[in-house]
């Protein structure tokens, strides 16, 4: 087993997610079988609870695990499934040895952060290497060298260096590169200081990454190894792309594969990139584009929704189409002529997850609109609930229809908590969470996406379709065209998908469809979503090239 360790340093949030990432494809494009891990100081057991704004999505694994949004690039990148093993958090490691103090397995010891905190980590981060069969381990720690909470995540990988093999184990520092327009130049004082800083804790980089908005000079990356004890080979430039999937490019380009090969004993292979290759000149060169709308209430924070957007990206690949989002307030849609200047001109619509109340009637406005113009619609999780309230409201004449999460006396509860969620008490890792299956009818557009009977998707919510309302919906003309099969005993016949007969493209999905989505294989459904789109931009660029007193308004 080979490891590499990415830490950090001056400042948070610079990409460390994105270089563990293409690391990893480097790797795998060299033929070993990768997987990463993500350490979070924090001491939260997981991502569940945490606010949107502050740390984008909650990425949820097949398993149910509510993690990081880092865990959903390492699977996009290295086209692979992780568990909830693969987020480590403070929160998991302190309750995991309190628990173990509590069941008396330390005996009679004094129980400290050396060794028991620092043999925890370690012992988690082998475990799921070894469950996953890797060959190489990339190891990201997150947050920032000098921060406290990090501090015994850092002393348990510096302690790795002596528990493996020589050769088994590679440091690599990741940090920001200030350019001073003023004096025209890069600083490398902080760079200095933060590879000092790790040095400090016992931990000698042996390679460090550049981020910078533009590549860095050779005389830069020069003084950067002099003054930070590595070759200047070794120090690698990571500069603001326009897509992030050229960065295992740019990365591999300058060496960064070499010198890994090198550090680690491992032979001399010639990587396969040619997916890399094809994938960014088709984000980069698209042979046409549209726009859809993304209705929300967290558009100021586009990582809130990052699997969906990356699910627009390969939907862009797979249709040689540019994906242009076009964000759409919920909150601020607070009539139907608001709905229509919001969506004027765009080719698809999406309603997007979340919970709670606020901007619910924003959304359900949009679908009403995308609904009556022929406006191809896409609705994930709450956007699926979105668009049954609203049929049921506008179609059905149910008046006052609504979930049961945002009007607990609604006279039709066409949205209801399942009833195994009435019992719940606490919010982390209590919600219908992973991998679940859903029966695809036959003769559905679903299906012909899927291309299959049974499909499995990855699920959060407490809310679902009300089973006493599934016939009254199907009579007014919506059609079911998945339901759960059953799992365990549970869940039986619950509405998993509806789409309308005769509308261009208009399905919900109560699952996440965008979290199994790959840049190489794109989710059926953002595929077909995307594709109908186009045929819509199409249509309308036809009219508009030959005008026709009954052309259709473009709404």
């Amino acid at each position: 087993m080979k490891y590499i360790f990415v830490t950090g340093g001056v400042v948070s949030s610079l990409g460390k997610g994105i270089l563990t990432s293409s690391l990893g494809a480097i790797l795998r494009a060299r033929g070993y079988k990768v997987t990463a891990i993500k350490i979070d100081p924090y001491v939260n057991v997981d991502a569940g609870t945490m606010r949107p704004y502050e740390h984008g999505e909650v990425f949820v694994t097949g398993d149910g695990a509510e993690t990081d949004l880092d865990i959903g690039h390492y699977e996009r990148f290295l086209d692979i499934d992780l568990s909830r093993g693969n987020n480590l958090t403070t929160g998991q490691v302190y309750l995991s040895v309190i628990q173990k103090e509590r069941r008396g397995e330390y005996l009679s010891q004094t129980v400290q952060v050396i060794p028991h905190i620092t043999d925890e980590i370690k012992d988690r981060i082998r475990r799921v290497a070894k469950e996953q069969e890797a060959d190489i381990a990339v190891v990201e720690v997150g947050g920032t060298v000098g921060d406290i909470e990090s501090l015994p995540f850092l002393e348990a990988i510096r302690q790795f260096q002596f528990d493996e093999e020589d050769g088994d184990v590679m440091y690599i520092h990741l940090t920001l590169l200030p350019y001073l327009p003023t004096s025209e130049e890069f600083k490398t004082k902080p760079t200095q200081h933060s590879v000092s800083a790790l040095r400090g804790l016992g931990i000698q980089a042996d390679a460090v990454v550049l981020r910078s908005d533009k590549m860095v000079p050779e005389d830069v990356r020069k003084k950067v190894a002099l003054f930070t004890n590595v070759r200047p080979s070794e120090v690698f430039s990571s500069p603001t792309v326009q897509f992030l999937y050229e960065v295992p490019l740019v990365l591999e380009e300058q060496g960064v594969g070499r010198v890994v090969e090198k550090k680690l004993g491992l032979e001399p292979i010639q990587p396969n990139l040619s997916f890399w290759q094809n994938a960014v000149r088709k984000l980069k060169h698209p042979s046409s584009e549209v726009t859809v709308a993304f209705v929300g209430k967290y558009v100021k924070m586009p990582d809130a929704y990052l699997s969906i957007l990356e699910g627009f990206r390969h939907a862009g690949i797979a249709n040689d189409a540019r994906v242009n989002v076009k964000w759409v307030n919920a909150e601020e849609v607070t009539g139907l002529e608001k709905a229509a200047e919001a969506l004027h001109g765009v080719d698809g619509v999406l309603v997007g997850p979340g919970f709670g109340i606020r901007g619910i009637e924003g959304k359900i406005l949009c679908a009403r609109y995308a609904r009556e113009n022929g406006i191809p619609y896409f609705g994930i999780c709450l956007g699926l609930q979105v668009a049954v309230i609203e049929f049921a409201r506008n179609v059905l004449g149910l008046e006052g229809a609504n979930s049961t999460e945002f009007d607990p006396y609604t006279p039709h509860p066409v949205i209801d908590l399942m009833p195994e969620q009435l019992e719940v008490e606490g919010l982390g890792g209590t919600m219908r969470l992973g991998n679940w299956p859903m029966r695809i009818h036959p003769e559905t557009t679903l299906h012909r996406l899927y291309g299959k009977d049974l499909a499995y998707e990855r699920h959060r919510h407490r809310y679902e379709v009300n089973p006493a309302y599934v016939q009254k919906l199907i009579e007014g003309g919506l059609t079911v065209s998945a339901v759960t099969p059953g799992m365990h005993g549970r869940g039986e016949g619950l509405v998993e998908a509806v789409e309308l007969p005769g509308h261009p493209f208009f399905i919900g999905l109560q699952s996440h469809p965008e979290l199994a989505s790959r840049p190489m294989r794109v989710s059926p459904p953002f595929g077909g979503f995307v594709a109908a789109a186009l045929e819509r931009h199409r249509q309308f660029k036809i009219l508009a090239e030959r005008p026709s007193p009954n052309a259709p308004r473009l709404a």
